[in-house]
């Protein structure tokens, strides 16, 4: 389907705007059924945005926000909000909502000393790995259980508790003496 500009006219002050191709495609993607009544400036003053129309025709923003009076539900203290409150939902003054938002922070602050606590154990274990490679020590170790008809001999104990290392300095030929 092809859209094509459309002028319309505005309900509120008469004057011709532009319904554009694009809006033309919003509206049909958004299945909205009829097309918009008021200008943009109209529809804004509607909305309360306080728009106004300049020399050159566009709309500027105004320069202040609209303020609430209202009671913190926190701290119970008088403050202002830059919206309305809707019945139900808290409205915090400053200082509560900026404490209320400081246990998130720490919490991000604990995950990344989590994260920077694991990187630094997982780099010492591949330093030492390294270290015990150039040393020609094989890393992995291999349990060794003993059976339970044979009663384990004092030296291949301590060759269990010293480690590889021990193994390899073994003279060839000599078993566990029982």
């Amino acid at each position: 389907m092809q859209f094509v500009d459309r002028f319309l006219k505005c309900s509120d002050c008469g004057n011709e705007f532009v319904f554009t191709a694009g809006e033309q495609l919003f509206f049909h993607d958004k299945q909205f059924k009829n097309d918009p009544k008021r200008c943009k400036l109209c529809k804004a003053r509607r909305a309360g945005l306080g728009r106004t129309a300049t020399a050159n025709g566009a709309a500027a923003l105004p320069l202040s926000r609209t303020e609430t009076r209202t009671l913190c539900s926190a701290c119970g203290i008088e403050t202002t909000v830059p919206f309305k409150p809707t019945q139900g939902r808290p409205v915090l003054c400053r200082e509560c909502f900026q404490l209320k938002r400081v246990p998130a922070t720490v919490a991000a602050a604990s995950v990344e000393a989590q994260m920077e606590s694991q990187i630094e154990s997982q780099l010492e274990a591949a330093q030492l790995q390294a270290h015990e490679t150039s040393l020609g020590v094989d890393t992995e170790v291999m349990a060794v259980q003993p059976r339970a008809s044979q009663p384990m001999s004092q030296t291949t104990m301590e060759m269990i508790s010293e480690g590889p290392a021990s193994i390899l300095r073994e003279p060839v030929g000599e078993g566990p003496q029982a």
